[in-house]
């Protein structure tokens, strides 16, 4: 009779463990039962990367990578995309369920109210180079906020954390505002909090002279859509980070600065921007043949496909690529999109790229819109950064209150040197400076 549980033969001992299985999953502890001896310690996993590790039990984000399918809270990103926005969607992410009207304008005021920063804040960005990468800006100042909140290190009182939540999901596109500016020399925008939450956001990014900022509706819909699509995605780069960082029980605003930081790197928020640096140096459809052979060889990635996840077309990619051309009617067309559909219909048709299950991303497409609408490509993980904001605070609230998360501490398996005798410096063997600099570019 079939039974939930695993049989493990150790082959060294000839001893036989039966394991519980539960949600698909062993418990890694269950594992160290497995000695040779009984002072041993016992078996463990080695998993860089944890690409076949389950590190929590979450109820936010479902993806099924084989068959491009992701969910918030069970509903599925096309229907969000469809008929939310970014800030009903956040209130399903963070509190679990769709508001009805009366909560979601509650939720919007609240977050609405948190929109200004204190004005040292100000002077604290003003303290950067001009040439600061807003996304180097944009870390330093959430941990900032850490000091201004003093009453956010008590993480297990509900109301603590709600306040937070609405400060950080308030704050994030203001700051995220400040650093663009402060890196062109422009004074900083003041949030109109008559504007929706991203029409706020672009008012503080290029209102000029003008009394009032109107956002162009087209261009307002389409970074909400954006927004949506990238509030959450399971347990990735920086929702891990939040989560390990966050485990020893720090406040949000550091634990969030973590997850940027994570988001910070171009194999995760800065994705896009690495696309479009592809896209420019292709620069013409003639030369795509040959940029593919070059992929083929090995010399070149082909970037914004391909997926840790998603073995089939990413959902995302999908939606963006459909709000591209309602931008482009606005903007005028990006001269990347040609290229881009068109290095898409070759990958998409060649069984190099088909055989390995490399569909388009959610960075294929996304970059070329926010590159359309005026945004610098250093801006690109900042504008990832903002809606993940809501994500990373689920994620974070879910692991407090998970009564089986403890600090994260994973083991190592150590190959380095056995025990050694200290050497007195004057007994030490004299090394040429090629043999020190040997030594020093292994280990750093």
């Amino acid at each position: 009779m079939a039974k939930d549980s695993l049989t493990v033969t150790d082959n060294r001992t000839g001893k036989t463990y039966e394991f519980p299985i539960e949600d698909n999953t062993i418990r890694a502890m269950d594992l160290g039962k497995i000695t040779t001896q009984d002072e041993e310690e016992g078996l463990r996993t080695y998993d860089p990367g944890l690409v076949n590790t389950a590190a929590c039990k979450s109820q936010i984000t479902y993806i099924d990578g084989d068959k491009g399918i992701l969910r918030y809270r069970g509903y599925p990103i096309e229907e969000l995309a469809e008929h939310s926005n970014y800030l009903e969607t956040a209130y399903l992410i963070v509190k679990g369920e769709l508001p009805n009207q009366e909560h979601l304008d509650a939720w919007a005021h609240n977050i609405t109210m948190h929109t200004m920063v204190h004005q040292n804040l100000e002077k604290f960005i003003d303290g950067f180079r001009y040439d600061a990468h807003p996304m180097g800006m944009l870390v330093s100042t959430i941990a900032a906020l850490s000091t201004y909140y003093p009453d956010a290190t008590d993480i297990f009182s509900v109301d603590s954390r709600r306040v937070q939540a609405r400060r950080l999901i308030g704050k994030m596109p203001t700051m995220a505002a400040m650093c663009y500016r402060h890196s062109l020399g422009l004074p900083f925008v003041l949030p109109d909090n008559d504007l929706s939450y991203t029409g706020n956001f672009l008012s503080m990014m290029f209102k000029m002279t003008e009394l009032r900022y109107e956002p162009k509706p087209v261009l307002e819909r389409a970074l909400d859509v954006l927004f949506i699509l990238h509030a959450d995605h399971e347990q990735n780069c920086s929702a891990n980070a939040v989560r390990a960082v966050g485990s020893s029980q720090v406040d949000q605003y550091c634990a969030v600065a973590a997850a940027t930081a994570a988001l910070y790197g171009p194999l995760h928020g800065g994705a896009n921007e690495a696309v479009i640096r592809m896209l420019t140096e292709i620069a013409t459809l003639e030369n795509i043949p040959r940029f593919i052979e070059s992929v083929k060889a090995g010399e070149r990635r082909l970037m914004g496909f391909g997926h840790r996840i998603y073995k089939n077309y990413d959902p995302r990619a999908r939606i963006i690529k459909q709000v591209a051309y309602e931008v482009f009617e606005e903007t005028g067309k990006n001269p990347l999109i040609d290229i881009a559909i068109e290095l898409e219909r070759i990958a998409l048709e060649d069984e190099y790229f088909v055989t390995r299950k490399l569909y388009p991303n959610v960075d294929f497409y996304s970059g070329i819109i926010y590159q359309a609408m005026g945004f610098p490509v250093a801006m690109f993980p900042v504008l990832f950064a903002i809606p993940r904001t809501s994500g990373w605070l689920a994620q974070w609230a879910e692991m407090v209150q998970d009564e089986e998360q403890k600090i994260t501490r994973p083991r190592q398996i150590y190959l380095g040197e056995g025990k050694r005798s200290f050497t007195p410096i004057s007994d030490r063997p004299d090394l040429t400076i090629q043999e020190v600099r040997h030594h020093a570019y292994r280990r750093l």
